[in-house]
């Protein structure tokens, strides 16, 4: 499997991936609130025009994709055909590497496979919100991985 930075174009492939998981997972996701051709113009102009992506995959055919803004994962999707093979895995490791100090993310509360990937990968979970801070208005929690500082205060206790 190849790592390699993407480029504008790569954003065709990106937006694929990102829309395939997405139907893929189901009620996992809210429903998505942008036309396709906006998700592209979106991946192009700021997922890789302003921010770190990582393609992971066969040159012809990336199987899964990171999206680095400073410490913070903003998106690591795997196309659904190479789910369970470790391609989400490579890139969380790609992700530690890049970033020793310390990571955050946001996953969706109805996204227990997300949720259990990265707590499997050794995450903490530092706060649930009801999501009035996201685009889609949906619940979701926040998990810190290394010394991040938002990791450095204690967990919410389960209710």
């Amino acid at each position: 499997m190849q790592v390699r930075r993407a480029s504008a174009d790569d954003a065709e492939a990106i937006a694929a991936i990102y829309l395939s998981s997405r139907d893929a997972a189901g009620a996992a996701f809210p429903p998505g609130l942008h036309p396709p051709s906006e998700v592209l113009e979106h991946v192009r102009d700021v997922q890789i025009g302003r921010r770190e992506t990582w393609l992971v995959g066969a040159p012809d055919e990336p199987a899964g994709f990171l999206v680095l803004d400073g410490d913070e994962i903003d998106w690591l999707f795997v196309a659904p055909e190479h789910q369970g093979q470790g391609v989400g895995s490579s890139l969380l490791d790609l992700a530690r590497r890049e970033r020793p100090d310390g990571l955050a993310l946001w996953v969706f509360v109805s996204n227990d496979a997300a949720r259990g990937f990265y707590e499997r990968h050794g995450f903490r979970l530092v706060r649930t919100t009801d999501g009035a801070a996201n685009e889609e208005k949906a619940p979701d929690m926040r998990y810190v991985w290394g010394d991040h500082p938002e990791g450095r205060t204690p967990a919410p206790s389960p209710s």
